[in-house]
């Protein structure tokens, strides 16, 4: 029988809800948030905020179960704490959940800023499903099972999910990053826009991939302790905040881009006065430039991951 120390085991079980549950409560107020202000979205946007928010508190709520029943039911019973409580394994299906809905979301950014290139979010998808598959099998196996002791024999199914799912949060953020850089125009507003939303890219796949590899690094080094568990249960909370954050920073990257709808008002403007208060005849031609100016304006309402596609294209007219 494994007996490894209380504060490598259980320690860091509460170490590791009591960070779930701060990350969680970050995920509610940025769940208000988005439906307080981005109430005009897509229902498929709405939906899928949705999903993943009940997905992350089901996680929360059975984790908490957890801990509950090993610090407080079976308190003073130290036989019970070698017994696998069964909310500590289905847990793990709704991360598995969490991270398939907001991977899944960010491979369809690739596929349009890719320009729909169907083998780059065919290889992207298949990291996606390949961490939910291997989490159903994870989790149909460990139910099986009755002890810590013989979570051993799915160890390797373990290492796999936390491998796959930092492969395919590096993959999707290498993937953004570079189909942003090529976005650029040369505008500064437009380009500052594309800084912003690398920086955004980064940050919150580079959190979830670390989290992920040190849940991975600590199954290696510490197999005989719950230390890679700590770092798992925020996995999927982590996800879910990268997924809100980067859907309620839309409206403060769109304001890089006040200054160039002022212009185009200026631009309204002129080509509202008499052709006799020009300064000259190359100015009658503002009405055209006008158009595409507007194209582009227009095209930051939507999605800033393809506005910047957009843009593009339309300066090169």
């Amino acid at each position: 029988m494994i007996r490894p120390s209380l504060h490598d085991c259980f320690g860091a079980f509460l170490i590791g809800v009591v960070v779930s549950a701060v990350l969680y409560g970050v995920t509610c107020v940025q769940t208000w948030y988005y439906f307080s202000r981005y109430f005009s979205d897509p229902w498929h946007h709405k939906l899928l905020v949705g999903a993943v928010f009940v997905s992350d508190t089901t996680h929360q709520a059975l984790i908490t179960h957890t801990l509950y029943t090993y610090l407080v039911t079976d308190f003073g019973n130290a036989s019970d704490l070698e017994k696998i409580v069964w909310s500590l394994l289905v847990e793990v299906l709704f991360n598995g959940f969490t991270g398939f809905m907001v991977q899944s979301f960010l491979a369809k950014r690739v596929y349009h800023l890719s320009n729909k290139n169907v083998i780059i979010t065919a290889s992207v998808m298949s990291l996606v499903i390949a961490e939910l598959v291997i989490v159903v099998i994870y989790v149909a196996k460990a139910l099986e099972l009755a002890t810590f002791t013989q979570v051993r024999q799915i160890k390797s199914w373990s290492m796999s999910i936390n491998a796959v799912a930092a492969a395919g949060d590096i993959l999707i953020a290498v993937l953004l990053c570079t189909f942003l850089q090529r976005s650029r125009t040369g505008f500064r507003r437009s380009d500052t826009m594309i800084n912003k939303l690398m920086l955004y890219t980064i940050n919150t796949g580079l959190i979830t991939s670390v989290c992920a590899m040190m849940s991975f690094i600590s199954i290696v080094v510490w197999p005989d302790t719950f230390i890679y568990i700590a770092f798992y249960f925020c996995v999927g909370r982590l996800n879910c905040n990268s997924l809100l954050a980067t859907l309620n920073a839309r409206k403060g990257i769109r304001r890089d881009g006040d200054a160039c709808n002022e212009h185009v008002s200026v631009l309204i403007d002129r080509a509202l006065r008499p052709i006799n208060s020009l300064i000259d005849s190359s100015q009658t031609e503002m009405p055209n430039d006008l158009s595409i100016r507007l194209d582009t304006t227009q095209g930051c309402t939507e999605d800033e991951f393809l506005s910047a596609k957009d843009h593009k294209r339309a300066q090169s007219v």
